[in-house]
């Protein structure tokens, strides 16, 4: 993949209504990548001290959010802290992201990306 990098903002280099602020807070799910469309990737240090801010910054830009379709395609797993999280780096979401934009399959691309810590795997992983 070919990035650029620039100090300027996604606001002012593409039309609001191609943005696309990913965020795991969004009602959205995310069902295909829209090549006409920008996805903006989002980082935040603790999720837990910052949840629901990149929804919020994305709905003070009057942005369109979407979240990774992981409840759809994944399960919880039981694990000893009870942890279940649906908050990734921005590596993982990309790891989904262009997976998925080779395979089109969310199944494939979210195995790609989602690290078992996370506590999610896909249905056929959990051991019967």
């Amino acid at each position: 993949f070919q990035m650029d990098t620039t100090q300027e903002s996604y606001l002012d280099l593409f039309p609001l209504d191609t943005i696309v602020y990913l965020t795991p807070d969004s009602e959205n799910v995310l069902e295909d990548i829209d090549p006409n469309k920008v996805y903006v990737l989002g980082g935040l240090v603790d999720e837990s001290i910052h949840k629901k801010l990149t929804l919020q910054r994305a709905q003070e830009q009057s942005l369109q959010t979407a979240r990774l379709p992981i409840r759809e395609y994944m399960v919880k797993t039981v694990n000893t802290k009870n942890y279940h999280s649906e908050t990734l780096a921005i590596n993982q979401v990309f790891d989904v992201l262009s997976t998925y934009y080779e395979t089109r399959s969310w199944p494939a691309a979210l195995k790609a990306g989602v690290s078992s810590g996370k506590g999610y795997v896909l249905p056929d992983a959990v051991k019967q």
